[in-house]
């Protein structure tokens, strides 16, 4: 039996052999052919050129297409003998020779490739195939990034009006933007979302920028200060003065801001400040003591002091923020809340942050309000109403509204979602930039409280992206399909909901090194982590938004009637979408919220969507924008308090941002704006006052809704309006800030 196995072992052996000498003598006598057909070609091959997709020449080389072919056959896993390289190099040697040409299009070489590997491996040849087609992608790409490149260069862009595109700066930055959107289309959506966002179905905000950090927050300033900070690889110390701390805190915003997209807001800033005007009160205190003077007269000089710092802090803060761009390329979108604070210091920060915003910037001559950072006064009616603790300042805010539009004001004690979690819990939500709202994250609990002594954490928290429907698209859809309308939702809430599951996902790789003083100083509610940590943990604690706009065009193809005069469709709808949204919320752990979306240039490009599946249909698509969110048409005729009472029916049905505004047709009436934003705080809401402010350049002369200077005749004029839920230019140095929609709905304004 042995022996019998020793036999075969031989046998194997020999055979083995056999088998080398065969392959071995194949191998010769297919070079040896390989080189017959090189030489016979030679001086052909020499002088052949190869004409590049760019229309650059270059040699001949067939080493060049061993590399391609062996790269497509990497991507498959599979590696190519010898025999089979010399076989695709001999067969593309004499292809090439055949053709007798002194230059061949690169796109020929490419057809002749693929023919001798679909024979070798067809899997390679499909490889070869989408590579190629890949790169084609990228050419295309390229090419439309180039086109946009041209126009941003010598036309500027207007999709933002924070941005100012005539700045080099501004123009790199949108550039770069282009080309990052179109990588995010490219490697980060499905061909559904591909094809939602194309026909106008779902808006997916920002693009240029979700795959690389996140969107609008609440950022813990006092959590980065206590203590020290390390910021650009150096060590900040706590400020120990109010004027310092000025300094640093902008810093800090100008830094941390450049990180992210959206508003980026400091949260009760007047209880930020205080503890350091009272560490520079004390120390002034301590000096006019030395020097001499009373008791009474060094506190009446160290308070002067303070009030100065606080002047010349706010000053500055003014200043920089609407001069020095962000390395974004944009002005950032800062939002300050305060109000609360009762204190001598918290008070005197508010005051005099107010008399800053209200006597404006500017020449002697011709000063007016800055844009940022937005203020947001912090309403409660146990503090400010009349005979309370902080009537005068109350009364101070309204003063400032009907000058410069804001404060903006946000109910703390009327009905709704904010008020209730500061009556509960005496936590503040403030607003996250014009409007963006977060939902609770409790402290123990998460999403849910874990026991009636739990509390929900708001400041230092944020949100990873929007997404908007294009309701009025989806009923056309709808009806257009024979379908029934919530079948047709439901599919483009799920493509929203599976970004932005993605997106958490994605955005959970990227380690804190990326945004440190958010992710490593605690600018960010868990921000400890080390530089190379994933921030996947503090993302359980943000928010992503569903966006709604156009709820008024809704109604109005719903059943040819506006939201004045009816809205009970797009009422319930509403109500359908948030027990969906509360659905999501609750199987993907998640916090996602409802969002009244500000539609800036996205107000035109849905009707240019629309019109384009739909046409164009009366109140739906035949003027140049839609509206924004719930809010009722601007160039309805109705009263300031109908409008506030047509728009109360949604409030509570968007959370996760909102604003109501009204337009006041009267030349800085102070009763009247104290009345309805009195009125507004009885119901909880966040109000926006509304003016349309106008400026004389030349002489200085202001007042309502001017084109031309009835003082001196000039049209050189500057003119802010409400954005959405801000401010912008809608006239500066003679041009706008602002797309071509947004200035015809401008135009429009009645009840806005």
């Amino acid at each position: 039996m042995q022996n019998a196995l020793n036999n075969d072992e031989k046998v194997v052996k020999i055979n083995s052999h056999l088998v080398a000498d065969a392959v071995q003598k194949a191998r010769e006598a297919n070079l040896e052919f390989t080189n017959q057909v090189i030489d016979a070609s030679r001086s052909i091959l020499e002088n052949v050129c190869i004409v590049k997709k760019d229309g650059t020449r270059e040699k001949y080389n067939v080493q060049k297409v061993v590399s391609a072919v062996k790269k497509s056959a990497a991507r498959m896993l599979i590696e190519f003998s010898d025999i089979e390289i010399d076989k695709i190099c001999a067969f593309v040697n004499k292809n090439v020779a055949q053709m007798k040409k002194d230059e061949i299009n690169i796109l020929e070489i490419h057809n002749i490739v693929e023919s001798v590997l679909e024979e070798i491996n067809p899997k390679v040849a499909q490889s070869y195939r989408n590579y190629r087609n890949y790169k084609t992608d990228f050419v295309h790409m390229l090419d439309k990034v180039f086109q946009e490149s041209q126009k941003i260069m010598y036309i500027g862009d207007k999709e933002n009006s924070n941005s100012d595109s005539a700045l080099v700066s501004t123009k790199r930055s949108l550039i770069f933007n282009q080309l990052n959107k179109e990588l995010y289309k490219k490697f980060f959506l499905t061909v559904d979302d591909l094809q939602a966002i194309r026909e106008g179905y779902i808006y997916i905000h920002d693009m240029s920028a979700r795959r690389d950090t996140m969107n609008c927050c609440l950022f813990d300033v006092a959590n980065v200060l206590k203590g020290g900070f390390e910021m650009g690889n150096l060590w900040y110390n706590e400020p120990k003065t109010l004027d310092v701390a000025f300094d640093v805190i902008g810093d800090i915003v100008m830094a941390a801001a450049s990180q992210q997209y959206g508003g980026f807001t400091v949260a009760e800033v007047d209880k930020l400040l205080a503890p350091y005007a009272q560490k520079s009160y004390d120390l002034s205190y301590d000096r006019y003591v030395c020097l001499g003077l009373s008791f009474e007269k060094a506190k009446e000089e160290a308070l002067k002091d303070i009030k100065h710092d606080f002047e010349q802090g706010f000053q500055g803060w003014e200043y920089k923020f609407n001069t020095v761009a962000s390395s974004r390329g944009d002005y950032p979108f800062i939002t300050m809340t305060f109000g609360l604070g009762t204190s001598e210091f918290e008070k005197m920060a508010s005051m005099t942050m107010l008399e800053i915003r209200e006597g404006g910037q500017g020449k002697k001559s011709c000063k007016k309000p800055v844009l940022f950072p937005k203020l947001v006064f912090l309403y409660d009616e146990n503090l400010h109403s009349k005979g309370c603790e902080l009537y005068d300042l109350y009364k101070a805010g309204i003063k400032c509204s009907k000058k410069a539009m804001y404060p903006d004001w946000l109910s703390l004690t009327g009905d709704g979602y904010v008020a209730s979690m500061y009556k509960k819990y005496k936590k503040v939500i403030s607003p996250m930039g014009c409007r963006a709202f977060l939902s609770p994250w409790f402290e123990r609990g998460g999403m849910t409280p874990a026991d009636e002594n739990d509390t929900p954490i708001f400041v230092g928290r944020f949100n990873v992206g929007a997404v908007s429907l294009h309701l009025p698209m989806i009923l056309a859809k709808a009806r257009k399909e024979s379908k029934d309308f919530y079948e047709v939702l439901d599919y483009y809430m799920e493509l929203i909901r599976k970004i932005h599951i993605r997106t958490y996902e994605y955005l959970g790789e990227m380690r804190a090194s990326v945004n440190p003083l958010a992710y490593c100083e605690g600018g960010f509610y868990g921000g400890h982590l080390k530089p190379h940590d994933k921030i996947k943990p503090l993302l359980k604690a943000a928010t992503a938004s569903f966006g709604i706009t156009a709820l008024n065009e809704l109604q109005e193809l719903y059943n040819g009637k506006s939201l004045v005069e009816d809205g009970q469709f797009a009422l319930e709808v509403m109500e359908y979408i948030n027990k969906k949204v509360a659905q999501f919320k609750e199987e993907d752990g998640h916090l996602y919220a409802i969002y009244g979306t500000p539609a800036e240039n996205l107000c035109g490009l849905q009707v240019q969507q629309f019109r384009k599946k739909y046409g164009i249909m009366p109140k739906v698509s035949d003027r140049g924008y839609v509206s924004n969110s719930f809010h009722c048409h601007v160039a309805e005729s109705v009263t300031p308090i109908e409008k506030q009472d047509l728009e109360n029916r949604f409030w509570n049905l968007f959370n996760g941002g909102k604003i109501q505004y009204v337009k006041y047709p009267i030349s800085y009436n102070t009763q009247a704006i104290e009345t309805l934003v009195e009125r507004a705080m009885d119901k909880g809401f966040y109000e926006g006052v509304n003016l349309s402010l106008a400026y004389c350049d030349d002489c200085g002369h202001k007042e309502l809704s001017m084109d031309v200077c009835p003082k001196c005749g000039s049209k050189n004029l500057t003119k802010i309006d409400r954005m959405n839920g801000y401010l912008s230019y809608s006239r500066v140095n003679g041009d706008t800030r602002l797309n071509d929609a947004k200035m015809e709905e401008i135009k429009d304004r009645v009840s806005m």
